[in-house]
């Protein structure tokens, strides 16, 4: 039988080995005698913060112990929560994950520790610590998944919101798995929910996704606008509080989205009259100053999406009006100008406009386009597709005007994007326009091309364990 070492056991041989008393390793720990001896004798129990004077005090690294802590103070004994919730809060500070999950496997079997649980891993979540969070939350969902809890679809929300990242096809997998548990949230957590689901969906191109989530979304936001105001309530306010945006915007937003659906079908002229719809507001009966924020942001956006819906159907003598627009519009991001570059090129590509004096006004947004932020769903999903589409597009549009130093930089840049993004479809129509000016690529792109094929090769050889078995 193998038995498992313990930390008193470890502590008395350094004594041993040191030489040292009870009173002089109580000294250097900063504990009084009588705690070091009971600990040393078995008598007493041991605290975290107990633990790590003493892993200090041996002069080892934090968390050097924490392996034998579980075996000696967790497993096979009852669960103290209060040590256990102290243990957690300091493995997620040193980045242990490995003994958080051992941590949730040895007591997620008993479901009364589920609400604790949950109740760290929210605390975990506030203080950025997702990682740590996200085995708390996962490990809270597989004991409840048997459940119809609200708690266990608020886990199935966080653990999604956690784990989508560059890799779309990742995203992907994460946005359908958390579906079919939106209807299990509050009818006001449904709004944020949907809203986070269908930008990740728009990310991906999945517009009967988009077209289906954001139709949801406005439904339920329409009902609880109408309570919010025949109640009138203190309550219901209370109750829309928890929301990230007023509740009209969830209505508007889902005229936006929509009208982003018909654009990508290229239906405009139903994409204008959704436009049309989120312009008008006159019915907000709110009047307080974020109110009046959200509402000059969607007639900015329904001014601007106005015009490039009528470029993009071939209107072409709107683009002086966008141009125009572009100049006068104020507080404007690197992030929007990116996308109003990405709408003339589209529109230039389509209709063959020579926009080579415009491409030049952006030359500093063209520089940034690397570059960009990630304070929510939308700039960590959408605004990525967007660069990478851009930079495609510029691309297209030198190279088919012979400018290829400037079509092959861009091409690269967009190649990059969207293996980092893992989007499949795109990559391969980048290859496609490499593949189709390859003869006038210089040695020195080609062998970058090539370097950057094998590389994801190499990583999808990695991935799906694929080997080469001839030989």
């Amino acid at each position: 039988m193998k038995h498992t070492p313990t930390i008193r056991a470890e502590l008395d041989r350094y004594l041993q080995q040191e030489g040292m008393s009870l009173t002089q390793f109580g000294h250097i720990a900063g504990m009084n005698r009588g705690i070091v001896s009971a600990i040393v004798t078995g008598n007493k129990s041991m605290s975290v913060n107990q633990l790590d004077l003493i892993t200090e005090a041996m002069g080892l690294p934090e968390g050097h112990f924490y392996d034998l802590f579980i075996e000696n103070y967790i497993i096979d004994h009852p669960p103290n929560m209060r040590r256990i919730e102290r243990f957690l809060y300091r493995c997620a500070e040193l980045d242990k994950l490995d003994a958080i999950r051992r941590v949730v496997g040895a007591i997620m079997d008993n479901l009364l520790y589920s609400p604790k649980l949950f109740e760290i891993a929210e605390e975990l979540l506030s203080q950025g610590r997702h990682a740590a969070a996200l085995l708390l939350y996962e490990g809270v969902a597989e004991a409840e998944r048997y459940q119809h809890s609200e708690r266990l679809a608020i886990c199935q929300y966080r653990i999604f919101t956690i784990q989508v990242g560059d890799d779309q096809s990742q995203n992907l997998k994460a946005a359908t798995l958390f579906e079919p548990f939106v209807e299990r949230l509050d009818e006001i957590e449904q709004l944020d929910a949907l809203k986070d689901l269908t930008n990740v969906y728009r990310s991906l191109r999945k517009w009967d996704k988009v077209d289906e989530m954001a139709k949801k979304m406005r439904a339920k936001a329409e009902i609880q606008y109408t309570l919010k105001h025949q109640q009138n309530s203190r309550e219901h306010t209370e109750f829309t509080d928890k929301l990230s945006r007023p509740l009209f915007v969830y209505i508007s937003y889902a005229g936006l989205l929509c009208a982003s659906v018909c654009e990508a079908q290229g239906d405009y002229q139903q994409a204008l009259d959704y436009t049309y719809t989120y312009d008008n507001l006159d019915w907000v009966m709110e009047t307080d100053e974020v109110t009046l924020h959200w509402i000059g942001l969607f007639k900015h956006w329904a001014k601007a999406n106005i015009i490039v819906n009528k470029l993009l159907s071939g209107d072409i003598k709107v683009l002086q009006d966008y141009i125009e627009y572009i100049d006068a519009a104020e507080d404007t991001t690197q992030d929007d100008k990116v996308i109003q570059l990405l709408n003339i090129m589209i529109a230039a590509n389509r209709y063959n406009i020579d926009v080579s004096n415009i491409v030049k006004r952006f030359e500093a947004e063209i520089v940034s386009l690397s570059q960009h932020s990630s304070s929510d769903m939308y700039t960590q999903q959408v605004v990525p597709d967007y660069f990478a589409w851009c930079g495609y597009e510029l691309a297209h549009y030198h190279l088919h005007r012979n400018s290829y130093d400037d079509g092959f930089k861009h091409l690269m840049y967009s190649m990059v994007s969207y293996h980092i993004l893992n989007n499949e479809t795109y990559f391969i129509n980048c290859m496609g326009l490499f593949l189709h000016f390859r003869e006038h690529a210089t040695p020195e792109t080609k062998a970058n091309f090539l370097n950057l094929i094998e590389k994801v090769w190499m990583n999808n050889v990695k991935k799906n364990g694929t080997v080469d078995r001839r030989g």
